[in-house]
This record gives structure tokens, C-alpha cells and sequence, in this order.
């Protein structure tokens, strides 16, 4: 049985702009510890620089479907700093023993005062009886 590309998608909305927002988690994703431990233990630059294409994160984090620590290692695919937008790959980690392929877009755009993010999940399974990660992209959306 041949596995395909699935998607996941979310919006959030927050009182941050957008530039603030993107500055954020292209350049300082490691601060996002400071204010959410209890599911962010850590994230460590592990090659190149912060908020450069090609650079790779290492997240410690607890998806709470689970439980207990996970970690993951993403490689920076792309930045558009005009359309505040960010590519990221899963490269390493716990997320690929469920996944062959999971990749991340996160774009934020402006709405009102603030901002809409945007989250898109795009994964392939590595059988049919994994599930969708409807809890990561939950996490992902209190993170915002």
C-alpha cells in the first residue's frame, strides 16, 4: 500500500503583527521556553545561525496526547520575510517514528490590530493505522 501526502491546517489569531510574530519564531524560538515550559523545555540552535534558511532547531517539548518528552530536529526550508512565512522539515525526532515526511508552514498575516497564523502540516504516514496529529497541531496553535 503506497502512503500519501496528507495535510493539517489551523488559524490562529493573536495581538501580535505579523513582522513580531514571524521575528519571533524565525529568530527566537528558543525564548518560547520562557513562557511555556510546561510544554517547551527547550529549543537549541544545532546548525548555522537563528532566522537563516538552512539553520537547524532542536525542540525538547511534551505533546500532551502523549504525555512525556519528545524531541524533534527542523531544518529551516524557507523564510519569507515579505509574506512572514517559514518552511521547516522534520529531520530528526520522535515525529518520525509515526511519519516518513513531516513538514511545517507557518504564515502570519495581518487582521486588525493583530495578526492571523497560519498552520499547515503536511506529513506522510509510515502505515494506514497512524493517526492524523490533530494534537501537535493543537499544541502548536496554544503556542501561538
Amino acid at each position: 500500500m503506497s502512503s500519501k501526502l496528507e495535510k493539517l491546517e489551523t488559524d490562529v489569531e493573536i495581538k501580535a503583527s505579523p513582522v513580531q510574530f514571524h521575528e519571533y519564531f524565525t529568530r527566537r524560538p528558543h525564548h518560547i521556553s520562557n513562557v511555556s515550559s510546561d510544554k517547551i523545555q527547550g529549543c537549541d540552535l544545532h546548525e548555522g545561525d537563528w532566522g537563516n534558511v538552512g539553520s537547524v532547531i532542536y525542540w525538547n517539548y511534551v505533546w500532551f496526547e502523549y504525555g512525556k518528552a519528545k524531541v524533534a530536529k527542523e531544518l529551516f526550508e524557507a523564510i519569507d520575510d515579505e509574506k512572514n512565512s517559514i518552511n521547516l522539515k522534520v529531520v530528526e525526532g520522535d515525529l518520525l517514528e509515526h511519519y516518513k515526511t513531516f513538514k511545517i508552514t507557518i504564515q502570519a498575516s495581518p487582521k486588525g490590530e493583530g495578526c492571523t497564523v497560519h498552520w499547515t502540516f503536511e506529513y506522510e504516514k509510515v502505515h494506514g493505522d497512524v493517526e492524523d496529529p490533530h494534537t501537535l497541531l493543537q499544541l502548536a496553535a496554544v503556542l501561538t
